[in-house]
């Protein structure tokens, strides 16, 4: 029996969250994603025609986050703007995400996140980095 590919990408996707948190255990990084979680850290911007924006109020910055990028033929299913995505996923390649992606996933999965209708206007604007969270 065939799957759909929406559920074949969303299984891929929830093997990476799994693997990620797996491969997070020996350090901090599961600890820090339900810390993010718990401190309601993890906005999903709502537009009007249904899509969903993504930020974390990390420590020191807000991070764009997009956890499921949809292209399942590259190596990375997800992406965030911290530079701990950029050295630990994309350069080094020894993590499949970063805390704030997992933390996402988890969030979005829980039902954790904060959110927050955006009109088309404000998305525009927080994507040319004009609007504070």
């Amino acid at each position: 029996m065939m799957m759909p590919v929406e559920a074949l990408q969303g299984s891929l996707h929830l093997r990476h969250v799994l693997q990620a948190s797996i491969q997070a255990f020996d350090s901090d990084e599961e600890s820090s994603a339900l810390d993010i979680i718990d401190r309601e850290c993890v906005m999903k911007y709502k537009t009007s025609w249904g899509r969903h924006h993504y930020e974390v109020m990390g420590t020191t910055s807000t991070y764009t986050v997009f956890p499921h990028l949809g292209a399942a033929s590259t190596a990375v299913s997800s992406y965030c703007t911290c530079p701990s995505f950029a050295y630990a996923v994309l350069i080094s390649e020894n993590h499949f995400m970063c805390k704030h992606v997992l933390a996402v996933c988890l969030a979005d999965r829980w039902s954790r996140c904060v959110v927050r209708p955006i009109e088309d206007d404000d998305l525009l604007l927080k994507f040319a980095g004009h609007v504070s969270p």
